[in-house]
Protein backbone atom coordinates (compact mmCIF):
# COMPACT_ATOMS: atom_id res chain seq x y z
CA UNK A 1 0.00 0.00 0.00
CA UNK A 2 2.80 2.20 0.83
CA UNK A 3 4.59 1.60 -2.60
CA UNK A 4 1.24 2.64 -4.32
CA UNK A 5 0.87 6.07 -2.48
CA UNK A 6 4.38 7.02 -2.87
CA UNK A 7 3.61 6.10 -7.14
CA UNK A 8 0.67 8.05 -7.33
CA UNK A 9 1.81 11.34 -5.66
CA UNK A 10 -1.78 12.87 -7.09
CA UNK A 11 -3.65 10.40 -4.69
CA UNK A 12 -1.39 11.69 -2.21
CA UNK A 13 -1.96 15.32 -2.68
CA UNK A 14 -5.98 14.77 -2.54
CA UNK A 15 -6.24 12.69 0.05
CA UNK A 16 -3.29 13.97 2.89
CA UNK A 17 -5.19 12.80 5.71
CA UNK A 18 -4.26 8.69 4.59
CA UNK A 19 -0.39 9.43 4.89
CA UNK A 20 0.79 6.48 6.65
CA UNK A 21 2.41 6.23 10.16
CA UNK A 22 1.98 5.14 13.61
CA UNK A 23 2.02 6.76 17.20
CA UNK A 24 1.96 4.51 20.62
CA UNK A 25 1.03 1.16 18.73
CA UNK A 26 -2.28 2.75 17.93
CA UNK A 27 -3.66 1.74 13.96
CA UNK A 28 -2.48 4.34 11.48
CA UNK A 29 -5.59 4.96 10.21
CA UNK A 30 -6.81 7.33 13.12
CA UNK A 31 -3.36 9.57 11.97
CA UNK A 32 -5.89 12.15 11.00
CA UNK A 33 -7.61 12.66 14.15
CA UNK A 34 -4.24 14.26 15.78
CA UNK A 35 -0.63 13.85 16.58
CA UNK A 36 1.40 12.08 19.03
CA UNK A 37 4.36 13.85 21.01
CA UNK A 38 6.93 12.29 18.83
CA UNK A 39 5.55 13.92 15.18
CA UNK A 40 7.61 16.56 13.86
CA UNK A 41 6.24 20.11 14.18
CA UNK A 42 6.27 20.59 10.58
CA UNK A 43 3.75 17.45 9.68
CA UNK A 44 0.54 18.06 9.66
CA UNK A 45 -1.66 15.14 8.48
CA UNK A 46 -5.47 16.51 9.55
CA UNK A 47 -7.66 19.04 8.39
CA UNK A 48 -9.35 19.10 11.98
CA UNK A 49 -7.59 21.66 14.19
CA UNK A 50 -5.51 19.95 16.86
CA UNK A 51 -6.82 21.60 20.14
CA UNK A 52 -10.59 19.84 19.24
CA UNK A 53 -8.39 16.18 19.79
CA UNK A 54 -6.98 16.30 23.17
CA UNK A 55 -4.65 13.01 24.08
CA UNK A 56 -4.06 11.89 27.45
CA UNK A 57 -1.27 9.46 27.77
CA UNK A 58 -1.71 6.14 26.24
CA UNK A 59 -5.52 6.33 25.86
CA UNK A 60 -6.85 6.47 22.46
CA UNK A 61 -8.13 9.63 21.13
CA UNK A 62 -10.99 11.48 23.24
CA UNK A 63 -13.39 12.56 20.40
CA UNK A 64 -14.33 16.05 21.76
CA UNK A 65 -15.84 17.21 18.09
CA UNK A 66 -16.02 14.61 15.91
CA UNK A 67 -17.37 15.74 12.05
CA UNK A 68 -20.03 14.46 10.83
CA UNK A 69 -20.16 10.80 8.81
CA UNK A 70 -20.24 12.12 5.31
CA UNK A 71 -17.52 14.61 6.16
CA UNK A 72 -14.95 11.91 7.44
CA UNK A 73 -16.15 9.14 4.52
CA UNK A 74 -15.39 11.70 1.87
CA UNK A 75 -12.09 12.11 3.67
CA UNK A 76 -11.07 9.04 3.33
CA UNK A 77 -12.18 8.19 0.25
CA UNK A 78 -9.09 8.10 -2.30
CA UNK A 79 -9.60 10.00 -5.71
CA UNK A 80 -9.14 7.24 -7.61
CA UNK A 81 -11.82 4.99 -6.09
CA UNK A 82 -8.59 2.95 -4.91
CA UNK A 83 -8.85 3.53 -0.65
CA UNK A 84 -11.55 2.85 1.15
CA UNK A 85 -12.39 3.33 4.68
CA UNK A 86 -12.25 0.47 6.76
CA UNK A 87 -13.55 -0.70 10.42
CA UNK A 88 -10.91 -1.59 12.96
CA UNK A 89 -10.70 -5.17 12.94
CA UNK A 90 -9.87 -5.43 16.50
CA UNK A 91 -10.46 -3.69 19.76
CA UNK A 92 -8.55 -0.99 21.13
CA UNK A 93 -5.59 -2.04 24.02
CA UNK A 94 -6.50 0.57 26.50
CA UNK A 95 -10.36 1.65 27.39
CA UNK A 96 -11.42 4.30 25.83
CA UNK A 97 -13.41 7.49 27.53
CA UNK A 98 -16.05 10.23 26.06
CA UNK A 99 -15.80 14.00 27.20
CA UNK A 100 -19.40 14.80 28.41
CA UNK A 101 -20.42 17.02 25.77
CA UNK A 102 -19.35 14.93 22.85
CA UNK A 103 -22.45 12.88 23.95
CA UNK A 104 -24.82 14.97 22.38
CA UNK A 105 -23.44 14.68 18.82
CA UNK A 106 -24.02 11.51 16.68
CA UNK A 107 -21.32 8.52 16.05
CA UNK A 108 -18.96 8.78 13.62
CA UNK A 109 -17.71 5.66 11.64
CA UNK A 110 -13.74 6.10 12.99
CA UNK A 111 -14.96 5.77 16.96
CA UNK A 112 -12.97 3.15 18.38
CA UNK A 113 -15.83 2.43 20.91
CA UNK A 114 -19.47 3.57 20.20
CA UNK A 115 -20.58 5.74 22.35
CA UNK A 116 -23.34 4.79 24.63
CA UNK A 117 -25.81 7.67 25.64
CA UNK A 118 -25.91 9.26 28.94
CA UNK A 119 -28.68 8.30 31.27
CA UNK A 120 -27.91 10.79 33.83
CA UNK A 121 -27.65 13.36 31.65
CA UNK A 122 -27.06 17.39 32.51
CA UNK A 123 -28.82 18.62 35.89
CA UNK A 124 -31.42 21.34 35.52
CA UNK A 125 -29.11 23.90 37.22
CA UNK A 126 -26.31 23.59 34.83
CA UNK A 127 -28.42 23.59 31.90
CA UNK A 128 -30.85 26.07 32.77
CA UNK A 129 -29.22 28.29 35.65
CA UNK A 130 -31.69 30.63 37.67
CA UNK A 131 -31.78 33.97 36.71
CA UNK A 132 -30.73 36.71 39.43
CA UNK A 133 -33.42 38.16 41.68
CA UNK A 134 -34.02 41.77 40.54
CA UNK A 135 -32.89 44.77 42.16
CA UNK A 136 -36.59 44.86 44.40
CA UNK A 137 -36.36 42.31 45.56
CA UNK A 138 -32.23 42.05 46.79
CA UNK A 139 -32.24 41.23 50.81
CA UNK A 140 -31.48 43.93 52.84
CA UNK A 141 -27.62 43.78 54.78
CA UNK A 142 -27.95 43.80 57.96
CA UNK A 143 -25.33 46.00 58.68
CA UNK A 144 -26.68 48.45 56.28
CA UNK A 145 -29.64 48.47 58.11
CA UNK A 146 -29.01 48.79 61.58
CA UNK A 147 -26.10 51.57 60.32
CA UNK A 148 -25.73 55.05 62.07
CA UNK A 149 -26.23 58.24 60.43
CA UNK A 150 -22.66 59.26 58.87
CA UNK A 151 -21.94 62.90 57.76
CA UNK A 152 -23.75 63.75 54.53
CA UNK A 153 -21.97 64.19 51.12
CA UNK A 154 -23.55 65.29 48.45
CA UNK A 155 -27.20 65.32 47.31
CA UNK A 156 -29.03 62.56 46.22
CA UNK A 157 -31.37 61.81 43.10
CA UNK A 158 -33.68 58.58 42.51
CA UNK A 159 -35.02 59.99 39.44
CA UNK A 160 -32.40 59.44 36.20
CA UNK A 161 -33.31 62.11 34.01
CA UNK A 162 -31.62 61.25 30.78
CA UNK A 163 -32.60 57.69 30.49
CA UNK A 164 -33.01 56.45 27.09
CA UNK A 165 -36.74 55.61 26.26
CA UNK A 166 -38.15 53.02 24.54
CA UNK A 167 -41.65 55.17 23.45
CA UNK A 168 -40.33 58.84 22.88
CA UNK A 169 -37.49 59.61 20.77
CA UNK A 170 -34.65 62.19 21.57
CA UNK A 171 -36.79 64.91 20.53
CA UNK A 172 -40.17 65.37 20.95
CA UNK A 173 -43.11 67.59 20.76
CA UNK A 174 -45.57 67.74 24.08
CA UNK A 175 -48.73 65.55 23.89
CA UNK A 176 -47.71 63.84 20.72
CA UNK A 177 -50.94 61.60 19.42
CA UNK A 178 -48.95 58.56 18.23
CA UNK A 179 -47.61 58.28 21.91
CA UNK A 180 -51.00 59.00 23.93
CA UNK A 181 -52.50 56.02 21.49
CA UNK A 182 -49.87 53.87 22.13
CA UNK A 183 -49.96 54.92 26.33
CA UNK A 184 -53.68 54.35 26.10
CA UNK A 185 -53.25 50.60 24.67
CA UNK A 186 -50.83 50.16 27.65
CA UNK A 187 -53.24 50.71 30.02
CA UNK A 188 -55.77 48.91 28.53
CA UNK A 189 -53.97 45.81 28.21
CA UNK A 190 -53.29 45.93 32.03
CA UNK A 191 -55.73 45.69 34.76
CA UNK A 192 -56.01 48.28 37.70
CA UNK A 193 -54.07 45.23 39.76
CA UNK A 194 -50.67 45.38 37.98
CA UNK A 195 -50.80 49.07 36.78
CA UNK A 196 -51.29 49.59 41.06
CA UNK A 197 -47.70 47.59 41.31
CA UNK A 198 -46.06 48.65 37.91
CA UNK A 199 -46.92 52.40 40.11
CA UNK A 200 -45.53 51.19 43.46
CA UNK A 201 -42.49 49.84 42.35
CA UNK A 202 -41.32 52.94 40.14
CA UNK A 203 -42.51 55.30 42.96
CA UNK A 204 -40.18 52.81 45.46
CA UNK A 205 -37.06 53.69 43.21
CA UNK A 206 -38.44 57.57 43.22
CA UNK A 207 -38.15 57.72 46.84
CA UNK A 208 -35.53 55.69 47.63
CA UNK A 209 -37.10 53.18 49.64
CA UNK A 210 -35.97 50.08 47.37
CA UNK A 211 -32.96 49.96 45.23
CA UNK A 212 -30.72 52.21 46.96
CA UNK A 213 -27.19 51.24 46.58
CA UNK A 214 -24.25 51.39 48.60
CA UNK A 215 -22.39 54.03 47.25
CA UNK A 216 -25.82 55.98 47.56
CA UNK A 217 -26.48 55.25 51.22
CA UNK A 218 -23.15 56.62 52.40
CA UNK A 219 -23.14 59.81 50.42
CA UNK A 220 -26.99 60.46 51.92
CA UNK A 221 -25.63 59.47 55.31
CA UNK A 222 -29.18 57.38 55.97
CA UNK A 223 -30.54 54.26 54.66
CA UNK A 224 -33.16 55.45 52.70
CA UNK A 225 -35.31 58.00 51.46
CA UNK A 226 -37.68 57.99 53.59
CA UNK A 227 -34.93 59.40 56.27
CA UNK A 228 -33.07 61.62 53.78
CA UNK A 229 -36.66 63.31 53.26
CA UNK A 230 -36.97 64.87 56.97
CA UNK A 231 -33.28 66.08 56.68
CA UNK A 232 -32.02 69.42 55.50
CA UNK A 233 -29.94 67.90 52.97
CA UNK A 234 -33.14 66.16 51.57
CA UNK A 235 -34.19 69.11 49.95
CA UNK A 236 -33.31 68.44 46.37
CA UNK A 237 -35.28 64.46 47.01
CA UNK A 238 -38.30 67.06 48.28
CA UNK A 239 -38.68 68.58 45.48
CA UNK A 240 -38.51 65.78 43.11
CA UNK A 241 -41.19 64.16 44.87
CA UNK A 242 -43.56 67.31 45.00
CA UNK A 243 -42.77 67.55 41.00
CA UNK A 244 -43.86 63.79 40.58
CA UNK A 245 -46.95 64.16 42.70
CA UNK A 246 -48.21 67.22 40.33
CA UNK A 247 -47.13 65.44 37.03
CA UNK A 248 -48.94 62.21 38.03
CA UNK A 249 -52.04 64.67 38.54
CA UNK A 250 -52.21 66.55 35.49
CA UNK A 251 -51.40 63.55 33.40
CA UNK A 252 -54.28 61.46 35.15
CA UNK A 253 -56.64 64.65 34.40
CA UNK A 254 -55.47 64.67 30.60
CA UNK A 255 -56.52 60.91 30.34
CA UNK A 256 -59.95 62.57 31.03
CA UNK A 257 -59.26 65.89 29.30
CA UNK A 258 -58.53 64.18 26.59
CA UNK A 259 -61.20 62.02 25.47
CA UNK A 260 -62.87 63.41 22.44
CA UNK A 261 -65.27 60.82 21.91
CA UNK A 262 -69.02 59.90 22.78
CA UNK A 263 -69.55 60.53 26.74
CA UNK A 264 -69.11 57.17 27.63
CA UNK A 265 -65.43 57.01 26.84
CA UNK A 266 -64.75 60.11 29.02
CA UNK A 267 -66.99 57.70 31.75
CA UNK A 268 -65.08 54.90 31.45
CA UNK A 269 -61.77 56.95 31.57
CA UNK A 270 -63.07 58.31 34.92
CA UNK A 271 -63.85 54.67 36.13
CA UNK A 272 -60.62 53.49 35.25
CA UNK A 273 -58.85 56.14 37.36
CA UNK A 274 -61.80 55.42 40.46
CA UNK A 275 -60.74 51.91 40.06
CA UNK A 276 -57.06 52.30 39.52
CA UNK A 277 -56.99 54.60 43.17
CA UNK A 278 -58.73 51.02 45.12
CA UNK A 279 -56.21 48.48 43.73
CA UNK A 280 -53.67 51.40 45.35
CA UNK A 281 -55.81 51.80 48.46
CA UNK A 282 -53.86 50.41 52.00
CA UNK A 283 -54.68 46.96 52.51
CA UNK A 284 -54.31 46.66 48.60
CA UNK A 285 -50.97 47.71 46.67
CA UNK A 286 -50.41 50.18 50.05
CA UNK A 287 -48.87 52.72 47.67
CA UNK A 288 -50.25 55.68 49.22
CA UNK A 289 -48.14 58.47 46.92
CA UNK A 290 -49.83 56.94 43.82
CA UNK A 291 -53.33 57.48 45.42
CA UNK A 292 -52.58 61.12 46.24
CA UNK A 293 -51.65 61.23 42.80
CA UNK A 294 -54.82 59.50 41.15
CA UNK A 295 -56.84 60.89 43.50
CA UNK A 296 -55.64 64.83 42.64
CA UNK A 297 -56.54 64.13 39.33
CA UNK A 298 -60.23 62.87 39.74
CA UNK A 299 -60.81 66.35 42.20
CA UNK A 300 -59.21 69.01 39.84
CA UNK A 301 -61.30 71.69 39.25
CA UNK A 302 -61.02 70.95 35.47
CA UNK A 303 -62.45 67.69 36.20
CA UNK A 304 -64.97 67.90 38.68
CA UNK A 305 -65.35 71.14 40.41
CA UNK A 306 -67.65 70.16 43.21
CA UNK A 307 -68.07 71.47 47.09
CA UNK A 308 -67.54 68.39 48.29
CA UNK A 309 -69.50 65.61 50.88
CA UNK A 310 -69.93 67.97 53.90
CA UNK A 311 -70.34 70.82 52.03
CA UNK A 312 -72.85 69.57 50.17
CA UNK A 313 -75.09 68.25 52.92
CA UNK A 314 -76.01 65.28 51.52
CA UNK A 315 -76.33 61.87 53.36
CA UNK A 316 -75.62 58.45 51.98
CA UNK A 317 -76.79 56.73 54.60
CA UNK A 318 -80.18 55.27 53.85
CA UNK A 319 -80.44 55.88 50.90
CA UNK A 320 -79.95 53.75 47.43
CA UNK A 321 -76.70 53.85 45.71
CA UNK A 322 -78.97 55.76 42.43
CA UNK A 323 -80.61 58.15 45.27
CA UNK A 324 -77.26 58.84 46.76
CA UNK A 325 -75.43 59.41 43.70
CA UNK A 326 -77.83 61.85 42.50
CA UNK A 327 -77.74 64.14 45.09
CA UNK A 328 -74.10 63.94 45.29
CA UNK A 329 -73.21 65.04 41.80
CA UNK A 330 -75.52 67.80 41.57
CA UNK A 331 -72.92 69.49 43.46
CA UNK A 332 -70.60 68.69 40.35
CA UNK A 333 -69.23 71.83 38.69
CA UNK A 334 -67.66 70.83 35.97
CA UNK A 335 -67.87 67.78 33.51
CA UNK A 336 -71.58 67.04 34.91
CA UNK A 337 -72.63 64.97 31.78
CA UNK A 338 -69.48 62.87 32.19
CA UNK A 339 -69.79 62.27 36.31
CA UNK A 340 -73.96 61.45 35.56
CA UNK A 341 -72.79 59.06 33.03
CA UNK A 342 -70.28 57.19 35.53
CA UNK A 343 -73.25 57.07 38.13
CA UNK A 344 -75.59 55.43 35.55
CA UNK A 345 -72.77 53.43 33.86
CA UNK A 346 -70.85 52.45 36.51
CA UNK A 347 -72.64 53.29 40.02
CA UNK A 348 -70.14 51.07 41.81
CA UNK A 349 -67.31 52.60 41.16
CA UNK A 350 -69.02 55.89 41.30
CA UNK A 351 -70.36 55.06 45.26
CA UNK A 352 -66.94 53.71 45.48
CA UNK A 353 -65.65 57.11 45.49
CA UNK A 354 -67.62 59.14 47.06
CA UNK A 355 -68.22 56.84 50.01
CA UNK A 356 -64.34 55.33 50.47
CA UNK A 357 -62.01 57.26 48.47
CA UNK A 358 -62.63 60.69 49.12
CA UNK A 359 -62.94 60.72 53.31
CA UNK A 360 -59.80 58.44 52.86
CA UNK A 361 -58.12 60.85 51.15
CA UNK A 362 -58.83 63.68 53.37
CA UNK A 363 -57.95 61.83 56.40
CA UNK A 364 -54.62 61.29 54.53
CA UNK A 365 -53.76 65.20 54.07
CA UNK A 366 -54.57 65.75 57.45
CA UNK A 367 -52.49 63.56 58.90
CA UNK A 368 -54.81 61.16 60.87
CA UNK A 369 -55.45 58.50 57.64
CA UNK A 370 -53.66 54.64 58.34
CA UNK A 371 -50.01 54.28 57.73
CA UNK A 372 -49.07 51.07 59.62
CA UNK A 373 -46.52 49.19 57.45
CA UNK A 374 -48.57 45.85 56.83
CA UNK A 375 -51.31 47.96 54.75
CA UNK A 376 -49.03 50.35 53.83
CA UNK A 377 -46.20 49.76 51.45
CA UNK A 378 -45.56 53.12 51.13
CA UNK A 379 -46.75 55.98 53.17
CA UNK A 380 -48.49 59.24 51.93
CA UNK A 381 -45.18 61.74 52.18
CA UNK A 382 -46.67 65.00 50.42
CA UNK A 383 -48.01 66.54 53.48
CA UNK A 384 -44.65 66.72 55.13
CA UNK A 385 -42.76 67.36 51.96
CA UNK A 386 -44.62 70.52 51.35
CA UNK A 387 -44.52 71.40 55.59
CA UNK A 388 -40.48 70.95 55.46
CA UNK A 389 -40.40 73.03 52.20
CA UNK A 390 -42.40 76.29 53.57
CA UNK A 391 -45.66 76.11 52.66
CA UNK A 392 -48.69 77.02 54.71
CA UNK A 393 -51.03 74.71 56.11
CA UNK A 394 -54.19 75.86 55.26
CA UNK A 395 -57.39 75.89 57.42
CA UNK A 396 -58.44 77.71 60.94
CA UNK A 397 -55.59 78.80 63.13
CA UNK A 398 -56.25 75.98 65.57
CA UNK A 399 -56.95 72.82 63.19
CA UNK A 400 -53.71 74.26 61.39
CA UNK A 401 -51.50 74.02 64.66
CA UNK A 402 -53.02 70.25 65.30
CA UNK A 403 -52.50 69.03 61.55
CA UNK A 404 -48.87 70.97 61.90
CA UNK A 405 -48.60 68.46 64.77
CA UNK A 406 -50.08 65.20 63.66
CA UNK A 407 -47.79 65.99 60.52
CA UNK A 408 -44.41 66.10 62.55
CA UNK A 409 -45.56 63.37 64.45
CA UNK A 410 -46.16 60.88 61.45
CA UNK A 411 -42.97 61.60 59.76
CA UNK A 412 -41.52 60.79 63.00
CA UNK A 413 -42.88 57.23 62.92
CA UNK A 414 -42.49 57.15 59.38
CA UNK A 415 -38.69 57.79 59.62
CA UNK A 416 -38.76 54.67 62.49
CA UNK A 417 -40.29 52.30 60.50
CA UNK A 418 -38.60 53.14 57.16
CA UNK A 419 -36.91 49.39 57.31
CA UNK A 420 -40.48 47.29 58.46
CA UNK A 421 -42.07 49.60 55.01
CA UNK A 422 -39.01 48.45 52.79
CA UNK A 423 -39.88 45.19 53.94
CA UNK A 424 -43.35 44.91 52.83
CA UNK A 425 -42.39 46.48 49.64
CA UNK A 426 -40.16 44.00 48.55
CA UNK A 427 -42.86 41.89 50.39
CA UNK A 428 -45.90 43.12 47.65
CA UNK A 429 -43.09 43.07 44.52
CA UNK A 430 -41.96 39.08 45.31
CA UNK A 431 -42.19 37.42 41.98
CA UNK A 432 -43.43 40.35 40.02
CA UNK A 433 -42.12 41.02 36.52
CA UNK A 434 -42.89 44.81 34.80
CA UNK A 435 -44.25 45.36 31.43
CA UNK A 436 -41.00 47.79 30.33
CA UNK A 437 -43.07 49.76 28.32
CA UNK A 438 -45.61 50.46 31.45
CA UNK A 439 -42.87 50.93 33.92
CA UNK A 440 -41.08 53.73 31.83
CA UNK A 441 -44.18 55.05 31.23
CA UNK A 442 -44.95 56.62 34.66
CA UNK A 443 -41.29 57.82 35.55
CA UNK A 444 -41.27 61.44 36.36
CA UNK A 445 -39.23 61.96 33.53
CA UNK A 446 -41.43 60.13 30.94
CA UNK A 447 -44.45 61.78 31.84
CA UNK A 448 -42.84 65.25 32.08
CA UNK A 449 -41.55 65.10 28.69
CA UNK A 450 -44.29 63.72 27.20
CA UNK A 451 -46.75 66.40 28.48
CA UNK A 452 -44.00 69.64 27.75
CA UNK A 453 -42.18 68.03 25.05
CA UNK A 454 -38.03 67.43 25.52
CA UNK A 455 -37.48 71.35 25.43
CA UNK A 456 -39.92 72.51 27.49
CA UNK A 457 -39.30 69.96 29.96
CA UNK A 458 -36.67 72.40 31.28
CA UNK A 459 -38.44 74.96 32.03
CA UNK A 460 -38.95 76.18 35.52
CA UNK A 461 -41.45 74.27 37.59
CA UNK A 462 -43.78 76.77 38.35
CA UNK A 463 -43.78 78.29 35.02
CA UNK A 464 -44.83 74.76 33.27
CA UNK A 465 -47.87 73.60 35.49
CA UNK A 466 -49.01 77.05 35.51
CA UNK A 467 -49.36 76.64 31.66
CA UNK A 468 -50.81 72.96 31.58
CA UNK A 469 -53.29 74.32 34.15
CA UNK A 470 -54.65 76.65 31.28
CA UNK A 471 -54.19 74.13 28.79
CA UNK A 472 -56.65 71.59 30.74
CA UNK A 473 -59.39 74.68 31.36
CA UNK A 474 -58.99 74.69 27.93
CA UNK A 475 -59.73 71.02 26.83
CA UNK A 476 -62.65 71.15 29.69
CA UNK A 477 -64.63 73.99 28.07
CA UNK A 478 -64.19 72.54 24.88
CA UNK A 479 -65.71 69.05 26.22
CA UNK A 480 -68.55 70.53 28.72
CA UNK A 481 -68.84 74.61 28.46
CA UNK A 482 -70.11 76.50 31.28
CA UNK A 483 -74.03 77.04 30.58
Amino acid sequence: MEKTLLANPGTTASCPARARKWSNSQPADLAHMGRSREDPPGMEASTMPISALPRTSSDPVLLKAPAPLGTVADSLRASDGQLQAKAPTKPPRTPSFELPDASERPPTYCELVPRVPSVQGTSPSQSCPEPEAPWWEAEEDEEEENRCFTRPQAEISFCPHDAPSCLLGPQNRPLEPQVLHTLRGLFLEHHPGSTALHLLLVDCQATGLLGVTRDQRGNMGVSSGLELLTLPHGHHLRLELLERHQTLALAGALAVLGCSGPLEERAAALRGLVELALALRPGAAGDLPGLAAVMGALLMPQVRGEQGLEEAGVRVTGKTGEEACAGLFSQVSRLEHTWRQLRRSHTEAALAFEQELKPLMRALDEGAGPCDPGEVALPHVAPMVRLLEGEEVAGPLDESCERLLRTLHGARHMVRDAPKFRKVAAQRLRGFRPNPELREALTTGFVRRLLWGSRGAGAPRAERFEKFQRVLGVLSQRLEPDR
